[in-house]
């Protein structure tokens, strides 16, 4: 991976031969820097984008012009896949795809009847967990070398963010595109309905053990930088969740006739009140899981 450096919404930046790194400008509390969309590929394999972000010309059609042929020529896409339907991930497939001669399908899950307005999403195609979306080397001219190899990327379903969330794994590279499931500088709100923090930890399990036994080394997240470590990286996100947790039923037990509004300044004492609010749906997806476990505590 290189030195991290300022976040580039003009300009990709590669991180590996066949990996960049395109970052949405659309800076803000929930998005960060902005959303990261990758392009995975090369121009002799065309590309897979990952995350096209919110509607945005420049943005799309940046991602179209780095999506190059041998040519030089933009718009080498084989198909753009979305994480999950949020509006600043999903929204640009359908103008980048317009710009693209060849229509390439969007993937992904359908969104569930739980998202929220303005999640809507109906992808060409539904995704399977653990399918292979594949980039082979296309036949060149005789005067050209033809450095580039194939490379596969594994769909994994990782819901619990949302519930049509999935992550990708890039096999040969060791790479994880983790979506909002795991972010850098921040954990990711779990917003019920839609969002279920019981499928978000068997989420992060499923994660470890991929990681485990394709030796991922980085997490490519859609907000921050590239984390390394990812084995570390998750186990200290889920033991942080579970502490969390675990803090919100010692405060329900004390508080039994409380609610959200009673619990939210104990449970968060350490996070900035700013914050509190979207803090409480991640309160919600706790005191869910919990109860569901069998803890005793009134309805919310």
């Amino acid at each position: 991976m290189p030195a991290r450096s300022a976040w580039q919404s003009l300009t990709p930046v590669p991180l590996t031969r066949n990996v960049l790194r395109l970052t949405a400008p659309n800076p803000g509390v929930m998005t960060g820097p902005g959303t990261n969309s990758y392009l995975v590929g090369d121009a002799c394999t065309g590309f897979t984008i990952i995350d096209p972000g919110p509607v945005d010309a420049g943005h799309q059609q940046r991602l179209w012009d780095a999506a190059v042929h041998p040519d030089g020529i933009g718009g080498n896409i084989l198909r753009i896949v979305c994480t999950h339907s949020h509006p600043d991930h999903a929204p640009g497939a359908a103008p980048l795809q317009a710009l693209c001669a060849t229509r390439p399908p969007v993937l992904g899950l359908p969104s569930a009847p739980t998202a929220r307005q303005g999640s809507a999403f109906t992808p060409d195609r539904v995704l399977q967990n653990k399918e292979l979306l594949t980039h082979t080397p296309r036949a060149l001219e005789a005067d050209l070398t033809n450095e580039a190899g194939a490379s596969t990327l594994q769909v994994i379903y990782t819901p619990g963010h949302a519930a049509n969330h999935i992550c990708l794994l890039l096999q040969e590279d060791g790479l994880l595109f983790s979506g909002d499931h795991i972010l850098n500088g921040s954990t990711t709100v779990i917003d019920p309905p839609d969002g279920n923090m019981a499928h978000y930890l068997d989420a992060l399990d499923t994660l470890h053990a991929t990681c485990t036994s394709q030796a991922v080394q980085h997490i490519l997240p859609a907000h921050g930088h590239v984390i390394d470590d990812a084995l570390g990286a998750i186990a200290h996100l889920k033991a942080h969740r579970l502490q969390r947790e675990a803090k919100i039923a010692a405060i329900m037990r004390a508080h039994p006739d409380g609610d959200l509004d009673v619990w939210l300044p104990l449970a968060y004492d350490d996070v900035d009140p700013r914050i509190w609010p979207v803090a409480r749906r991640s309160l919600l997806a706790h005191v869910e899981r919990i109860q569901s476990l069998g803890t005793p505590g009134p309805t919310p």
